[in-house]
């Protein structure tokens, strides 16, 4: 692979400061220039200036030097300018030093303009400091100060824009494969980029690329074993039962019994997070009633809580009895399933299982509250990804799926699914579910 040409990002936005301050310096002494040379050339066009400039020489000429110099003074104040009469060398043509400098500078922003009278004499004039009807010294520095802050700030948007815009789409683009669209990556136009910016792209997408595959191999592991442990599990089922019809111990049997339909219902669920999340199988948009369908989770559950010594019970207006949700009703069942096992499971001998219903707006709203330890505030938010137990709080039952493959039921039926400790104690899941547009 070829190796790319590096202009680092530092030397990318020097150069570019820099340039904008010299782009800065060059355009404001041509303003100013260009603004100087017109007010130079509208004094030397002004015809009155050389008919006073011949009345001066007349007047030197008859009264001498010092009357010629009160009058050009007296005439420049009338004008707003400083006026001076310069007879020529013969030997020297070029004007007197001091004003060959003051035309030189270029700091002096008054620049003289000269105006040949006659063939012995020319008239030097520039505009006074406080003259009126002349570009004042102070309009050319606004003109610089404009144009510095128009240019630098021209400068800075671009090297803002430089770096924040790759940087921000990079923020998108991990928080989307957060949200779980793993397919999506920083586009070429970046990871192109010669410079710092592109090179982060790059590990970026290659960092990317790497966890996804892992995350594929491990899943793609799971599928694979859970699918190949269903074989033997189900032959080892058989073997039991023909043990225990053969005379075999009848409690060592119904131990060996209830850790096979354990393992079997693990690769179950293993397999359904599976054709769920990674498959994105379509599931069917059936009107489904709720609240019957909580009612056979309750009753299915009900030996179980029997057997724990802890009581359930359900909360439902009259409304919610015709309400319907679109959507698969079996797998609809396995998630209100999961989270009535979890509350069970975390719930102590004597106490209860409280679950509600409601609707609110265009939502069914399904709570199930237990009465066990809850959970860390720190811990919520991972309730419900796959393998994860609170087991400090929370005890070391199940396998930490049952919350996962509901929450992927309930997104794959466009609803949402949060857990919070309440106040009461303990933990509180809801659901919350669209409502059929038939219900």
């Amino acid at each position: 692979m070829k190796k790319r040409m590096m202009f680092p990002l530092f030397w990318r936005i020097f150069l570019s400061i820099w340039l904008a301050m010299a782009v800065t310096v060059v355009a404001s002494n041509l303003a100013t220039r260009f603004l100087l040379d017109r007010e130079r050339q509208a004094i030397e066009r002004q015809v009155g200036l050389r008919d006073l400039g011949m009345e001066a020489i007349d007047i030197r000429e008859r009264q001498g030097r010092g009357e010629a110099w009160r009058f050009l003074r007296s005439q420049g104040e009338r004008l707003d300018l400083h006026l001076i009469l310069i007879e020529r060398d013969e030997q020297d043509d070029r004007l007197p030093e001091p004003i060959r400098e003051r035309m030189r500078s270029s700091w002096n922003p008054q620049k003289p303009a000269v105006i040949d009278v006659s063939e012995s004499y020319r008239l030097v004039a520039w505009p006074r400091l406080s003259g009126e009807g002349w570009l004042d010294p102070g309009f050319f520095r606004f003109i610089e100060f404009a144009l510095a802050a128009v240019l630098i700030t021209l400068a800075c948007w671009w090297i803002a824009r430089l770096v924040s815009r790759p940087l921000k789409h990079m923020e998108t683009t991990a928080q989307t494969i957060a949200a779980g669209k793993n397919s999506l990556r920083v586009n070429d136009e970046i990871t192109r980029r010669c410079d710092e910016v592109g090179q982060l792209a790059t590990a970026f997408n290659a960092m990317t690329d790497q966890l996804c595959n892992l995350l594929d191999r491990q899943t793609q592991l799971l599928r694979d074993i859970s699918h190949d442990l269903r074989t033997p599990l189900a032959r080892q089922r058989v073997a039991i039962e023909l043990a225990s019809e053969s005379g075999a111990d009848a409690p060592l049997m119904g131990s060996i019994l209830r850790q096979n339909e354990r393992l079997e219902a693990m690769t179950g669920q293993i397999l359904t997070l599976y054709r769920i999340t990674e498959q994105g199988e379509e599931i069917a948009r059936l009107p489904v009633e709720l609240l019957p369908l909580v009612n056979r989770v309750l009753e299915d559950a009900s030996d179980y809580a029997r057997h724990l010594g802890i009581e359930c019970s359900l909360v439902a207006p009259p409304d919610i009895a015709s309400a319907r949700v679109p959507g698969d009703e079996g797998l609809l069942q396995r998630a209100v399933d999961n989270i009535l096992q979890n509350a069970l499971d975390h719930t102590p001998g004597g106490r209860s299982v409280h679950m509600a219903m409601k609707k609110s707006a265009n939502q069914l709203i399904l709570e199930v509250r237990d009465e066990g330890p809850g959970v860390p505030e720190e811990m919520l938010d991972q309730l419900f990804e796959p393998f994860f137990r609170a087991d400090k709080s929370r005890g070391g039952k199940g396998w930490g799926l049952g919350l996962a493959i509901a929450r992927d039921i309930v997104a794959a039926h466009d609803g949402t699914i949060t857990a919070s400790n309440s106040a009461e104690g303990g933990l509180r899941v809801t659901i919350r579910l669209p409502v059929s547009a038939t219900g």
